[in-house]
């Protein structure tokens, strides 16, 4: 079953002709959550074919413009195609008065679907969506303003007992659940079969976080300690270092840092100032210090098998 990422925009605040500001969809098992919402976000959802009707989460980082601007064009889509199915959306609790005026000022009217905002907590981590498939959590970033970072966690399955073993040892209905939960199971006369021996054991879950924007920050890495894929945003080379801390942002190797220190088994760097034509330079720095590093590209996907 799928979780992949596919990157719909990832530049920093000014777009380019090749990439649109910050907006990415992972797609969990065939749920889509979408994650930041720039400007140009439908056109991107378009060209990626998919579903505006199958997004029913939107996650916003923080209230800086290239990460929202979105979200008024999208939801005004889906009114015109007479959505009825609930949306969600967790950001600041600002966002929810500032849409509504967006609303308003339209003359939209009534959007003919529940619209439920989750305001985030930009202080401590917290869980925000959790079901027998996903549990997303939140955690502080270090910017300008109030923002956070996600993730995304696949909810550990069952082990498959093996059908066979079932009848060879005669294990009866109710022995199962224990079974896939890891017991061994003990014979009628008396002998104990090992667990390993009775299932496949599951797969091991996936994980995916995305941190942006924010200034190099530590106190995160055990919110994103181990994750197999880590989206960090990267808006200037080395030599920027200075910029990069005046305005809150990362360098591709304080990126490389973070990534190293929690573990992560893949990089992903993004949010790259436009000033930057060849990612060269950036992607060199960081793979330097992370060598299982990739530069983010408008229209790709990325897959955690």
């Amino acid at each position: 079953m799928p979780f992949q990422l596919t990157i719909l925009g990832s530049s920093s605040a000014m777009p380019t002709s090749e990439r649109y500001p910050t907006a990415q969809v992972l797609n969990v098992l065939g749920r889509f959550f979408l994650i930041d919402c720039g400007e140009g976000t439908q056109h991107q959802l378009r060209k990626n074919r998919i579903n505006y009707s199958k997004i029913n989460h939107i996650f916003i980082s923080h209230l800086h413009g290239d990460h929202f601007f979105g979200l008024i064009g999208l939801i005004s889509t889906l009114v015109l195609q007479g959505r009825r199915s609930e949306l969600h959306i967790y950001a600041h609790s600002e966002l929810q008065r500032y849409t509504k005026f967006q609303m308003e000022f339209l003359e939209m009217g009534e959007p003919g679907f529940p619209i439920i905002f989750h305001p985030l907590n930009f202080k401590k981590p917290q869980v925000i969506l959790e079901d027998k498939k996903i549990k997303i959590s939140s955690f502080p970033l270090k910017h300008r303003i109030a923002c956070c970072g996600f993730r995304f966690d696949e909810q550990p399955k069952e082990a498959n007992i093996i059908k066979e073993k079932i009848k060879a040892f005669d294990i009866p209905v109710r022995e199962i659940k224990n079974i896939k939960a890891g017991a061994d199971f003990q014979c009628g006369n008396g002998l104990t079969i090992p667990n390993s021996e009775l299932v496949i054991p599951a797969p091991k879950p996936r994980s995916y976080a995305f941190c942006s924007d924010t200034a190099y920050n530590e106190a995160m890495i055990p919110e994103i300690a181990g994750v197999d894929l880590l989206y960090h945003e990267a808006t200037f080379a080395e030599e920027e270092t200075k910029i990069a801390s005046e305005t809150y942002h990362s360098t591709g190797v304080q990126a490389a840092q973070i990534a190293m220190a929690a573990q992560a088994k893949k990089l992903l760097i993004g949010h790259f100032s436009a000033r930057y034509k060849d990612l060269s330079v950036i992607l060199e720095q960081t793979k330097n210090v992370f060598p299982a590093t990739e530069a983010a590209q408008d229209n790709s996907t990325y897959s955690i098998d």
